[in-house]
């Protein structure tokens, strides 16, 4: 493949983005660290830095890379105390909760799921007592929740990630 092609684009009906090898070796790469450089890149990859660059720019302007982000241990910025908080809200309010609870400090993650609950919740707070304020007095006083559990987190730790490779159908590595 020449530095100028590139996979097709999303096919009518294909909620994803055609990625070929190049493009999943970038993603893991940057995912792995958003620091590298693009001749670094280039090098790894075995391609041209204006390859890489294009890539790059074209998986921004197609969304597939929303951005480049350090990871924070949250203890180390005070923030010691963590929970998933588990929400049964009225049907149908998702847009009005997410955007409300957005507005709530120490909430890192916000997400609509299946199940026995609704919302799935990250909090993470100095301590105890302000996770009881988050919980008792934000959310549970947030207009169409009907009910919290929260689960406390005493230790976590992350996983391989995803590898974007695998997502076309590629095996797992």
């Amino acid at each position: 493949m020449s530095d100028s092609e590139v996979p097709d684009r999303v096919a009518a009906g294909q909620s994803a983005a055609l990625l070929d090898e190049i493009d999943h070796a970038i993603l893991d790469t940057l995912s792995a660290d958003a620091r590298t450089s693009v001749r670094a890149l280039a090098d790894q990859l075995h391609i041209s830095r204006t390859n890489a660059y294009n890539r790059i720019a074209r998986l921004r302007r197609e969304g597939v890379v929303t951005g480049f982000t350090a990871t924070v241990a949250p203890e180390q910025v005070g923030l010691g105390t963590s929970a998933y908080i588990l929400l049964n809200v009225e049907q149908p309010s998702w847009r009005e909760i997410t955007d409300a609870l957005r507005d709530i400090p120490y909430v890192e993650h916000i997400a609509l799921v299946a199940g026995e609950f609704d919302v799935l919740v990250l909090v993470r707070t100095p301590d105890h007592a302000s996770l009881r304020e988050v919980v008792l007095e934000r959310i549970q006083a947030t207009p169409s929740v009907r009910n919290t559990h929260t689960w406390l987190i005493f230790e976590e730790t992350s996983g391989n990630h995803a590898r974007w490779h695998t997502v076309a159908g590629g095996s797992i590595r």
